[in-house]
């Protein structure tokens, strides 16, 4: 196990209450990272943010902002003052809003003298099916699809994207070496697929090129999600497919 396996893969508290919240993070001491979503952010406020910030734990803000360039881009600059280390942004919002929103984040980053948070575009959700697209009288293939957005993010200053384990090989081949990958739909072989339908396993999904792997139920609903967060950190180690 090395400190570099566990800063790959962000543990998600989909939970409903801070004691609950605070419980997963006590009881996962080798988990560096954890990815608050709408779920928790509405239930609890900003608060959780600066008080897992300040157990010395990186905070995965997950709220997908999405809205007109201004609006997101104060969004962002509230998001910096809380401490968050990622951001996500709906890539939908267009390239103003992305860009807006890079502009701000590196202004109030330097302004309040923090590490400036790494912005993450999200692309086209995990589960979503080349079907649903259809649905929404959208014509690319969910590939297609990210490809396109991840390219937009990419030219608006974006850090990198989301995007699910299956479009991660031909994002690399279409971003630079920098641009950063952060995958949900992970699955370990043990474990359910649930609503999840563009799924892989954390060792396939890092040997393809993720950079960080968003894991919720695996570990927060197994019976012992300490044990279930090294055994995923040992198939990263012993890089089982």
């Amino acid at each position: 196990m090395t400190e570099s396996q566990a800063e790959k893969v962000i543990v998600a508290l989909d939970v409903d209450t801070r004691e609950k919240a605070l419980e997963l993070v006590n009881i996962l001491p080798s988990a560096r990272k954890f990815k608050i979503g709408l779920r928790l952010f509405t239930a609890e406020g900003p608060g959780l943010i600066r008080e897992i910030s300040g157990m010395g734990k990186q905070i995965f803000l997950d709220l997908k902002l999405h809205d007109i360039p201004n609006t997101v881009a104060g969004a962002v600059k509230a998001a910096v003052g809380l401490g968050a280390d990622m951001i996500t942004l709906h890539t939908f919002g267009g390239q103003e809003m992305l860009a807006r929103a890079a502009k701000e984040a590196a202004e109030e980053s330097e302004k309040q003298n923090v590490k400036q948070p790494v912005l993450l575009g999200v692309t086209v959700l995990t589960s979503l099916t080349e079907s649903d697209l259809r649905k929404m009288n959208i014509r690319e293939t969910p590939l297609d699809m990210v490809l396109t957005l991840a390219g937009l993010a990419q030219k608006s200053g974006m850090d990198g994207i989301v995007c699910s384990p299956k479009e991660i090989s031909e994002v690399r081949k279409h971003t630079d070496s920098g641009f950063k990958i952060v995958t949900p739909g992970i699955r370990p072989s043990w474990a359910s697929a649930h609503d999840q339908k563009r799924i892989m396993t954390p060792a396939e999904a890092v040997r393809l090129g993720s950079d960080y792997l968003v894991v919720g139920r695996p570990v927060i609903k197994a019976s012992s999600p300490e044990k279930a967060f090294n055994r995923i950190l040992d198939e990263l180690k012993s890089k089982r497919p």
